[in-house]
């Protein structure tokens, strides 16, 4: 029981660390619009079929 609650503690420790690296780095500033350009037709395409889907889904009553 013990290894469990090390191994979430090392866990949060390990996220809370990477998180005060990014931003000492200053990687909090992310802009959406230039990330956009950056996005592949392909993968644009995927994602917009999927929330089709998604929407006739919930259309449908389907959970």
């Amino acid at each position: 029981m013990w290894w469990f609650l090390i191994l979430i503690l090392s866990l949060l420790g390990f996220g809370l660390v990477i998180d005060w690296v990014a931003k000492k780095k200053g990687l909090t500033k992310f802009d959406p619009e230039e990330n956009e350009k950056n996005v592949p037709d392909s993968q644009r395409i995927y994602t917009e079929n999927y929330l089709q889907q998604i929407r006739n889904q919930d259309d449908q009553g389907f959970h």
